[in-house]
C-alpha cells in the first residue's frame, strides 16, 4: 500500500475522518498534515516525520492491542438486547464471567461459541471467548467481572432505555415555551443581570401570561471562579457545575446570620447594582461577579448553623469527588490570582478556599431547584429547560480535572458553511472516544445527573457532536479540520437513561451538517430534534418547509440565539453585521439578495396557510418586495409565530426578544468581544428601552406573539 492508504487505514482505525462532505456538497479530502496532528492528538504514538514502515507499525500495535485486550472499553446495551462481547485471556487460561447489577445482585452471561484461532504476541498465545448478555437486565450502570487464573478484570455494563418515556407525552398533547437568555432578563430587584430568583420570577409570568409550559434557558454552567469571567455561556470552565452570578443573594438563609449593620452596608450595594437594570448599556459581568463574591465570602465567614451545616454535608457527600476536585481547581485559581497580584495580603487556607467553593455550588443548587419549583408551581408541565454547552474552556476546571479521558491537542469547531464562510474555532478540547469508553463513561454520566437534577428537561447543544466532532489541530484554522467520530449508541443511550431516570425531555440541537441516518437515529431514541424556519427547505417541493412537513419530534421556533431577534432578522440586520465585522467571502449585495429571496420565499409560504388572516398581508405576495415594503413587522411576526404554533411539532418555543420587539443580536458565530459584544446585550424593545420582567404584562407585542402561539 501507499503512505496515503496506510496513513488513511489507521486514521480509520482510530475514528478520524479522511474526507467529509461539505455545506455545499463538495467532498473534502483531509490532509496528511491534519490526519498525523489529529492521530498524535488521540494518542497514537508518532514521530515528526513517520515513514510508511512507522504507519504500518502503529496500525498493528492498535491492532494487536484489541486482539489482547482482556474486556472491551465499555459495553453498552438497550434494554431487551442480549448482545454479545468478546474476552481475551490467555490460551488455555479459564474466563470465569459475571455480571454485578447496581443494586447489588448478580447475574450469569452465556458462552457462544467461538472458533477464533489464538494470537500470539510477545511469545504469549492469548485466545478469544465470546459471551451474551440476558436480555432481561433492568436499566442502569452495572459491571462485567471477568475471572482468569489470579487476573480480574471488570468494565462497564450500561443498560440504556430504547426509547425515552418522556417523549410520547408531548407527541400527543404539544405545548410551547419560551427561550431567553437569562443574564439578559432582569427584574427591578436583580443585581444588573437576571438570577436564579429572575428564573422562577420569569417561568411564572410565562405560565400565567402567556400559556408557556417550559422556559429554556441558556446554560448555567460556571465560568471563572473570580473575575475577569467569560461571557459566553457556551464556553464554561466546567460543564457539570452551576454559575454562582446567578445567585440572589437576598435569597441567601445565610444572610440572616449577619449583623444588622453588615445587612444594611449588603442592602445598600444592592441598590446601586439595581440601578443598572434600566440601563441599556452592555452588561458588565465583573463589577456585578466581584460584588457577589464579596458579600458571599463575608456570608461564609461568619457560618453557618448546624441545620445548615448538615444539609450543605449532605450536598458535599452526594456530589462526591467531582465536586472537591472543582472546588480545588477554583480555590488555587484564587489563590493564584491573589499571590500574582499581591491585592489581598496572605491567601486564606486552601482547605478554607475549597470549602467556600463547594458551599457555593450548593447554594447555586438550591436556588436552581427553588427556580424549577417556581415554574412547576405555575403549572408549567415542563418547567425549566437546561442547556448542555458542546464543550468547556481550554483552561477550565473540566480541561483539567478531566484531562484523561480529553484531547486537548485539537480544538471542536465547525467547518466552512453559509453561516459562517471562514468556518468557526471553539477553542473547546474534546472527549478521547477510548478514554471516555475506558472510564465507563462515568464523567458523561456524571454531567447529565448534575445538569438533570433540577430541569424538566435539556436542550443539548450541537447533538451531532454525540455522533462526530469536527476538530482541528489547536492554533490552526478551521479549513484545516476533519472529523472525529464517536459511539454514538453509547453517548445518546446515556443521555436517554439519565433523562429517563429524571424524568425529563430531551431536546438535541441538530443543525449543521450531518447525515441524514443521524436524525432517524435520535427521533428512535425518543430525542427531539430542532426546526427553525428560517433554515428548513421541504423535502417534497422547492422552497421552503410546508407546514404539514416539520417534524412532530422536534422542538420548532422562528430564531436561535445566533440568529438576530425576529424584528432585526425581517430588516436583515444579520447580513449588515456580517459585512461591517468582515465575516463575508464573497459580496454582501449578492448575499443580502439572496436573503431578501429566501425570506420572502418563507413568507409566502406562511401566506399560504392563512397564518396572516385578518391583516392585509394576507393578499400580499412577498416576492420582488424590498425589505421595507413587506407591512409591519409586528404583523409579520404574529403570523410567523402562528406558523409555527401550527406545526405537528410536539414542542414550540418563542423568544422572549421577540415577545418585546428586541432588534439586536445576542451573538455573532464566529467573533470575539473586541469585534461584538456576545452574550452582553439586555433585553429591550424596539426603541432599544430596556424591558424589566414586571414590565412584560403590560407590553402588548408580548401578548400578541403568545396569543398567534397557542397551540
Amino acid at each position: 500500500m501507499t503512505y496515503q492508504d496506510v496513513l488513511r487505514e489507521l486514521a480509520g482505525a482510530h475514528g478520524v475522518a479522511t474526507r467529509y462532505t461539505a455545506s455545499d456538497g463538495e467532498e473534502i479530502i483531509v490532509t496528511d498534515d491534519t490526519l498525523l496532528k489529529t492521530l498524535r492528538a488521540l494518542g497514537v504514538a508518532l514521530g515528526a516525520a513517520p515513514s510508511a514502515e512507522d504507519l504500518a507499525a502503529a496500525l498493528e500495535a492498535h491492532r494487536v492491542a484489541e486482539s489482547i485486550r482482556p474486556l472491551p472499553a465499555s459495553v453498552v446495551a438497550v434494554a431487551g438486547d442480549a448482545r454479545t462481547f468478546n474476552v481475551h485471556v490467555h490460551d488455555g487460561a479459564p474466563a470465569d464471567v459475571r455480571i454485578l447489577l447496581e443494586d447489588g445482585s448478580e447475574r450469569a452471561v452465556h458462552q457462544e461459541e467461538n472458533w477464533n484461532p489464538p494470537v500470539t504476541v510477545a511469545g504469549q498465545a492469548w485466545g478469544e471467548a465470546t459471551f451474551r448478555i440476558p436480555g432481561d437486565l433492568p436499566l442502569g450502570w452495572h459491571r462485567i467481572e471477568l475471572v482468569s487464573g489470579d487476573v480480574r478484570h471488570e468494565c462497564a455494563l450500561i443498560i440504556t432505555p430504547a426509547r425515552l418515556s418522556t417523549t410520547d407525552r408531548y407527541v400527543e398533547e404539544p405545548v410551547t415555551g419560551v427561550m431567553a437568555q437569562m443574564y439578559s432578563v432582569r427584574s427591578e430587584d436583580s443585581w444588573g443581570l437576571g438570577d436564579f430568583h429572575d428564573m422562577g420570577l420569569l417561568a411564572e409570568v410565562l405560565a400565567k401570561e402567556a400559556g408557556a409550559d417550559f422556559l429554556l434557558v441558556n446554560p448555567m454552567h460556571a465560568a471563572e471562579p473570580l473575575p475577569p469571567a467569560e461571557d459566553s455561556p457556551y464556553l464554561p470552565t466546567t460543564r457539570r457545575f452551576i454559575n454562582p452570578i446567578y445567585l440572589r443573594i437576598e435569597d441567601i438563609p445565610e444572610m440572616q446570620q449577619l449583623d444588622a449593620e453588615t445587612r444594611a452596608d449588603i442592602l445598600e450595594l444592592a441598590a446601586e447594582l439595581r440601578e443598572m437594570n434600566r440601563s441599556a448599556d452592555i452588561i458588565e459581568r465583573n463589577p456585578v461577579y466581584q460584588a457577589k463574591l464579596d458579600v458571599l465570602h463575608e456570608m461564609h465567614h461568619r457560618g453557618r448553623t448546624p441545620e445548615r451545616e448538615e444539609a450543605f454535608r449532605a450536598y458535599v457527600a452526594r456530589e462526591g469527588q467531582g465536586l472537591v476536585d472543582f472546588a480545588a481547581w477554583c480555590a488555587q485559581r484564587e489563590y493564584e490570582q491573589i499571590h500574582d497580584q499581591r491585592a489581598h495580603g496572605i491567601a486564606p487556607g486552601m482547605d478554607e478556599a475549597v470549602n467556600f467553593y463547594m458551599w457555593l455550588q450548593f447554594l447555586c443548587d438550591e436556588q436552581l431547584a427553588a427556580a424549577q419549583a417556581r415554574a412547576k408551581g405555575a403549572g408549567m408541565k415542563i418547567g425549566i429547560m437546561a442547556d448542555l454547552a458542546v464543550g468547556v474552556h481550554p483552561g477550565g476546571a473540566d480541561a483539567h480535572n478531566l484531562a484523561p479521558w480529553l484531547a486537548p491537542d485539537i480544538s471542536v469547531g465547525a467547518p466552512p458553511d453559509g453561516y459562517n464562510q471562514q468556518g468557526q474555532d471553539w477553542s473547546q478540547p474534546p472527549w478521547h472516544p477510548v478514554r471516555l469508553a475506558e472510564s465507563g463513561y462515568l464523567p458523561w454520566r456524571n454531567l447529565l445527573s448534575t445538569v438533570l437534577r433540577h430541569s424538566g428537561g435539556i436542550r443539548v447543544d450541537h447533538v451531532l457532536g454525540l455522533f462526530r466532532l469536527f476538530v482541528m489541530p489547536r492554533m490552526q484554522p478551521p479549513t484545516t479540520g476533519t472529523y472525529v467520530h464517536f459511539d454514538h449508541e453509547a453517548l445518546v443511550g446515556i443521555l436517554a437513561l439519565e433523562a429517563e431516570r429524571a424524568g425529563a425531555v430531551v431536546v438535541g440541537e441538530d443543525l449543521g451538517t450531518f447525515e441524514a441516518w443521524v436524525q432517524d437515529v435520535l427521533a428512535a431514541k425518543g430525542v427531539m430534534g430542532t426546526s427553525i424556519l428560517w433554515f428548513e427547505g421541504s423535502p417534497t417541493v422547492e422552497g421552503p418547509r410546508l407546514q404539514h412537513e416539520y417534524r412532530q419530534l422536534a422542538l420548532s421556533s422562528v430564531t436561535t440565539h445566533d440568529l438576530p431577534p425576529t424584528a432585526g432578522y425581517l430588516a436583515g440586520e444579520h447580513i449588515e453585521l456580517r459585512e461591517r465585522l468582515g465575516l463575508f467571502t464573497r459580496d454582501a449585495a449578492d448575499e443580502d439578495a439572496e436573503d431578501l429571496e429566501w425570506q420572502a420565499e418563507v413568507l409566502d409560504r406562511i401566506r399560504e396557510t392563512g397564518s396572516f388572516a385578518g391583516t392585509e398581508l394576507a393578499e400580499t405576495e412577498f416576492a420582488g418586495l424590498e425589505r421595507g415594503q413587506r407591512g409591519s413587522i409586528p404583523e409579520l411576526m404574529e403570523g410567523i409565530h402562528r406558523f409555527i404554533a401550527g406545526t405537528p411539532s410536539a414542542l414550540t418555543c418563542i423568544s422572549l426578544v421577540d415577545m418585546v420587539g428586541d432588534v439586536r443580536a445576542q451573538n455573532q458565530p464566529g467573533t470575539t468581544k473586541d469585534q461584538y459584544p456576545n452574550w452582553c446585550i439586555p433585553l429591550c424593545d424596539a426603541a432599544g428601552t430596556p424591558v424589566l420582567i414586571e414590565d412584560l404584562a403590560g407590553v402588548g407585542l408580548f401578548h400578541r406573539i403568545a396569543k398567534a402561539s397557542e397551540r
